[in-house]
Protein backbone atom coordinates (compact mmCIF):
# COMPACT_ATOMS: atom_id res chain seq x y z
CA UNK A 1 0.00 0.00 0.00
CA UNK A 2 1.12 3.56 -0.60
CA UNK A 3 2.14 5.60 2.41
CA UNK A 4 0.08 8.36 0.76
CA UNK A 5 -3.01 6.25 1.59
CA UNK A 6 -2.07 5.86 5.26
CA UNK A 7 -2.04 8.12 8.27
CA UNK A 8 0.44 7.95 11.13
CA UNK A 9 -1.77 5.71 13.26
CA UNK A 10 -1.91 3.13 10.49
CA UNK A 11 1.88 3.14 10.27
CA UNK A 12 2.17 2.76 14.04
CA UNK A 13 -0.20 -0.23 13.91
CA UNK A 14 1.65 -1.75 10.95
CA UNK A 15 5.11 -1.79 12.51
CA UNK A 16 3.75 -3.63 15.55
CA UNK A 17 3.51 -6.80 13.44
CA UNK A 18 5.73 -6.18 10.38
CA UNK A 19 8.82 -4.00 9.97
CA UNK A 20 9.13 -4.12 6.15
CA UNK A 21 8.75 -1.14 3.81
CA UNK A 22 9.81 -0.10 0.32
CA UNK A 23 11.65 3.05 -0.74
CA UNK A 24 11.77 3.73 -4.52
CA UNK A 25 14.61 5.82 -5.93
CA UNK A 26 14.22 7.56 -9.29
CA UNK A 27 15.65 10.39 -11.30
CA UNK A 28 14.62 13.27 -13.52
CA UNK A 29 16.55 13.38 -16.75
CA UNK A 30 16.26 13.10 -20.52
CA UNK A 31 14.86 9.90 -22.05
CA UNK A 32 14.62 10.91 -25.70
CA UNK A 33 10.85 11.28 -26.36
CA UNK A 34 9.76 9.70 -23.08
CA UNK A 35 8.88 11.49 -19.85
CA UNK A 36 11.69 13.24 -18.01
CA UNK A 37 10.37 11.44 -14.92
CA UNK A 38 10.64 7.97 -16.51
CA UNK A 39 13.01 6.57 -13.86
CA UNK A 40 10.82 7.85 -11.03
CA UNK A 41 7.58 6.63 -12.65
CA UNK A 42 8.93 3.12 -13.18
CA UNK A 43 10.55 2.75 -9.74
CA UNK A 44 7.43 3.81 -7.85
CA UNK A 45 4.97 1.87 -9.98
CA UNK A 46 7.06 -1.29 -9.74
CA UNK A 47 7.39 -0.93 -5.97
CA UNK A 48 3.64 -0.43 -5.52
CA UNK A 49 2.67 -3.38 -7.73
CA UNK A 50 5.23 -5.66 -6.10
CA UNK A 51 4.22 -4.78 -2.54
CA UNK A 52 0.46 -4.58 -3.04
CA UNK A 53 -0.48 -8.26 -2.45
CA UNK A 54 1.67 -8.25 0.68
CA UNK A 55 0.20 -4.95 2.00
CA UNK A 56 3.72 -3.66 2.60
CA UNK A 57 3.95 0.17 2.81
CA UNK A 58 5.61 1.93 -0.13
CA UNK A 59 7.03 5.40 0.37
CA UNK A 60 6.88 8.08 -2.34
CA UNK A 61 9.69 7.87 -4.85
CA UNK A 62 12.67 10.17 -4.38
CA UNK A 63 12.50 11.83 -7.83
CA UNK A 64 15.97 13.37 -7.99
CA UNK A 65 19.32 11.64 -8.13
CA UNK A 66 22.76 11.64 -9.73
CA UNK A 67 22.54 12.76 -13.37
CA UNK A 68 25.50 15.12 -13.90
CA UNK A 69 26.33 13.91 -17.43
CA UNK A 70 22.86 14.79 -18.66
CA UNK A 71 22.53 18.23 -17.08
CA UNK A 72 22.88 19.83 -20.52
CA UNK A 73 19.34 18.66 -21.30
CA UNK A 74 16.70 21.11 -19.99
CA UNK A 75 14.53 19.61 -17.27
CA UNK A 76 17.26 17.33 -15.92
CA UNK A 77 17.77 17.65 -12.17
CA UNK A 78 20.96 16.39 -10.55
CA UNK A 79 22.28 16.61 -7.00
CA UNK A 80 25.80 16.35 -5.63
CA UNK A 81 26.96 12.99 -4.34
CA UNK A 82 27.45 14.39 -0.84
CA UNK A 83 23.91 15.80 -0.89
CA UNK A 84 22.50 12.49 -2.10
CA UNK A 85 24.39 10.49 0.51
CA UNK A 86 23.11 12.76 3.28
CA UNK A 87 19.56 12.53 1.94
CA UNK A 88 19.57 8.72 1.78
CA UNK A 89 21.00 8.45 5.29
CA UNK A 90 18.46 10.90 6.68
CA UNK A 91 15.58 9.06 5.02
CA UNK A 92 16.80 5.71 6.36
CA UNK A 93 17.11 7.25 9.83
CA UNK A 94 13.51 8.44 9.59
CA UNK A 95 12.23 5.05 8.43
CA UNK A 96 14.00 3.32 11.27
CA UNK A 97 12.65 5.90 13.70
CA UNK A 98 9.14 4.97 12.56
CA UNK A 99 9.80 1.33 13.36
CA UNK A 100 10.86 -0.08 10.00
CA UNK A 101 13.82 -2.44 10.27
CA UNK A 102 13.74 -4.14 6.86
CA UNK A 103 13.86 -1.68 4.00
CA UNK A 104 13.89 -2.60 0.33
CA UNK A 105 15.26 0.16 -1.89
CA UNK A 106 14.00 -0.15 -5.47
CA UNK A 107 16.49 1.65 -7.71
CA UNK A 108 15.10 2.98 -10.97
CA UNK A 109 18.05 5.04 -12.17
CA UNK A 110 21.48 3.61 -12.93
CA UNK A 111 23.25 6.76 -11.77
CA UNK A 112 21.92 6.18 -8.26
CA UNK A 113 23.96 3.03 -7.76
CA UNK A 114 26.04 4.71 -4.99
CA UNK A 115 22.91 4.43 -2.84
CA UNK A 116 23.76 0.75 -2.42
CA UNK A 117 27.11 1.61 -0.81
CA UNK A 118 25.48 4.36 1.25
CA UNK A 119 22.96 1.83 2.58
CA UNK A 120 25.70 -0.65 3.48
CA UNK A 121 27.58 2.08 5.32
CA UNK A 122 24.37 3.07 7.14
CA UNK A 123 23.87 -0.52 8.29
CA UNK A 124 27.32 -0.47 9.92
CA UNK A 125 25.95 2.26 12.20
CA UNK A 126 22.56 0.53 12.54
CA UNK A 127 23.24 -3.18 13.05
CA UNK A 128 19.64 -3.81 14.12
CA UNK A 129 18.30 -2.82 10.66
CA UNK A 130 18.61 -4.34 7.20
CA UNK A 131 18.53 -2.64 3.79
CA UNK A 132 18.42 -4.41 0.44
CA UNK A 133 19.21 -2.44 -2.72
CA UNK A 134 17.42 -3.75 -5.81
CA UNK A 135 18.28 -2.12 -9.14
CA UNK A 136 15.22 -3.64 -10.74
CA UNK A 137 16.32 -3.62 -14.39
CA UNK A 138 19.48 -5.50 -13.41
CA UNK A 139 17.76 -8.21 -11.40
CA UNK A 140 18.83 -11.63 -12.77
CA UNK A 141 15.36 -12.66 -13.97
CA UNK A 142 14.53 -9.26 -15.43
CA UNK A 143 17.88 -8.94 -17.18
CA UNK A 144 17.43 -12.43 -18.64
CA UNK A 145 13.97 -11.46 -19.91
CA UNK A 146 15.44 -8.37 -21.58
CA UNK A 147 18.06 -10.51 -23.32
CA UNK A 148 15.40 -12.97 -24.50
CA UNK A 149 13.46 -10.15 -26.13
CA UNK A 150 16.46 -8.34 -27.56
CA UNK A 151 20.05 -9.50 -26.96
CA UNK A 152 21.31 -6.08 -28.10
CA UNK A 153 19.03 -4.02 -25.83
CA UNK A 154 20.32 -0.60 -24.83
CA UNK A 155 19.13 0.45 -21.38
CA UNK A 156 17.64 3.90 -22.05
CA UNK A 157 15.90 2.90 -25.30
CA UNK A 158 12.94 0.47 -25.53
CA UNK A 159 13.63 -1.02 -22.08
CA UNK A 160 11.98 2.03 -20.49
CA UNK A 161 9.33 2.61 -23.15
CA UNK A 162 6.06 1.62 -21.47
CA UNK A 163 2.56 3.01 -21.97
CA UNK A 164 2.97 4.86 -18.67
CA UNK A 165 6.27 6.56 -19.60
CA UNK A 166 5.14 7.82 -23.01
CA UNK A 167 3.82 11.31 -23.54
CA UNK A 168 0.32 11.82 -24.89
CA UNK A 169 1.33 15.06 -26.61
CA UNK A 170 4.33 13.59 -28.47
CA UNK A 171 4.36 10.97 -31.24
CA UNK A 172 6.40 7.91 -30.23
CA UNK A 173 9.94 7.58 -31.54
CA UNK A 174 10.37 4.82 -34.10
CA UNK A 175 13.18 2.79 -35.62
CA UNK A 176 16.70 2.27 -34.34
CA UNK A 177 19.55 4.56 -33.41
CA UNK A 178 23.25 3.61 -33.57
CA UNK A 179 24.61 3.04 -30.09
CA UNK A 180 26.93 5.72 -28.74
CA UNK A 181 30.30 5.06 -27.12
CA UNK A 182 29.21 5.17 -23.48
CA UNK A 183 32.77 5.04 -22.11
CA UNK A 184 33.66 8.11 -24.17
CA UNK A 185 30.42 9.82 -23.16
CA UNK A 186 31.35 9.60 -19.48
CA UNK A 187 34.53 11.59 -20.16
CA UNK A 188 32.65 14.53 -21.71
CA UNK A 189 31.20 17.67 -20.12
CA UNK A 190 27.40 18.01 -20.21
CA UNK A 191 27.18 20.25 -23.28
CA UNK A 192 29.26 17.77 -25.29
CA UNK A 193 27.13 14.87 -24.03
CA UNK A 194 24.09 16.66 -25.42
CA UNK A 195 25.79 17.09 -28.79
CA UNK A 196 26.77 13.43 -28.80
CA UNK A 197 23.33 12.07 -27.88
CA UNK A 198 21.25 14.61 -29.81
CA UNK A 199 17.78 13.33 -28.81
CA UNK A 200 18.97 11.92 -25.47
CA UNK A 201 18.93 8.21 -26.30
CA UNK A 202 22.07 6.09 -25.97
CA UNK A 203 21.00 4.05 -28.96
CA UNK A 204 19.21 0.88 -29.94
CA UNK A 205 15.59 0.32 -30.80
CA UNK A 206 13.19 2.96 -29.51
CA UNK A 207 10.10 0.85 -28.98
CA UNK A 208 8.88 -2.73 -28.93
CA UNK A 209 5.41 -4.26 -28.96
CA UNK A 210 3.44 -3.63 -25.77
CA UNK A 211 2.84 -7.36 -25.32
CA UNK A 212 6.60 -7.82 -24.93
CA UNK A 213 6.82 -4.86 -22.58
CA UNK A 214 4.05 -6.18 -20.33
CA UNK A 215 5.71 -9.60 -20.28
CA UNK A 216 8.95 -7.96 -19.15
CA UNK A 217 7.14 -5.83 -16.59
CA UNK A 218 5.43 -8.86 -15.03
CA UNK A 219 8.80 -10.57 -14.61
CA UNK A 220 10.20 -7.47 -12.91
CA UNK A 221 7.22 -7.20 -10.57
CA UNK A 222 7.39 -10.87 -9.60
CA UNK A 223 11.15 -10.70 -9.03
CA UNK A 224 10.80 -7.65 -6.79
CA UNK A 225 7.87 -9.17 -4.89
CA UNK A 226 9.91 -12.31 -4.21
CA UNK A 227 12.58 -10.23 -2.48
CA UNK A 228 9.93 -8.86 -0.12
CA UNK A 229 8.09 -12.13 0.35
CA UNK A 230 11.17 -14.19 1.26
CA UNK A 231 12.29 -11.59 3.79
Amino acid sequence: MRIADMDWRMVEDWVRHDDRCVLPLGGTEQHAGLSLATDAILAERLAVEAAEPLDIPVFPVIPFGLSPSFSGFPGTVTVRLATYAALIRDVLDSLKGSGFRRILIVGGHGGNQPAAAIAREWMMDNPDARVRFHAWRHGPLTAAAVRRIDPDACQPAWVENYPWTRLANRPPEEGDKPEVDVDRMHTLPPFEVRLLLEDGSLGGRYQRDDSEMLELWNVAVQETRALLDEW
